[in-house]
């Protein structure tokens, strides 16, 4: 009995509309789910906080309802397209349970907490490959989650593509 409550994991995997997220997610479902375990894979999408845009002279833009509206409605079909790509390729295992949860705000902080919340034994998320400046903007966001994660975190990223051009 005890040999199997160790067995079950919680794999949380961050998924968003990038090739590298899902390239994270397909090398997880090859890698490390298995009929060993009984293993639950936690797909998380986080939109976006609201754009609230801000003119370089410090005057903010105010979206009338009807953008914001429209910006708001574009956010769910990105996250339900970005999860239904991602359930597609985890219905390829067969024993696998899948779960799926989107949250809104700054993906760094959202996905370290709900790893925690959700008692995810490892997070997986891909990576972005940011240039130096893009970085410097954005910041990191598996740079962070495998700072403050409380579990162990595995940053997969995508091979660079092998072309015959040369």
């Amino acid at each position: 009995m005890a040999e199997a409550e160790a067995a079950e994991r919680r794999v949380l995997v961050a998924v968003d509309e990038s090739e590298e997220s899902m390239h994270a997610l397909s090398w997880c479902l090859k890698n490390i789910i298995s009929d060993k375990f009984s293993d639950t894979l936690l797909l998380l999408y986080v939109k976006p906080p609201r754009a609230v845009s801000t003119a370089l002279d410090g005057t903010a833009f105010l979206f009338s309802s009807d953008v914001m509206l429209a910006i708001e409605k574009y956010g769910n079909e990105v996250a339900d397209c970005v999860m239904e790509k991602a359930k597609k390729l985890c219905s390829e295992l067969a024993d696998v349970k899948v779960e799926t949860r989107i949250e809104n705000g700054d993906a760094r902080d959202v996905i370290c907490q709900m790893a925690d919340k959700l008692g995810a034994d490892l997070l997986v998320m891909g990576s972005h490959g940011y240039g130096l400046i893009k970085r410097a903007f954005l910041g990191s966001v598996s740079n962070h989650c495998a700072q403050n994660a409380k579990c162990p975190v595995m940053i997969v990223k995508k091979p660079k593509s092998t072309s015959n051009s040369h």
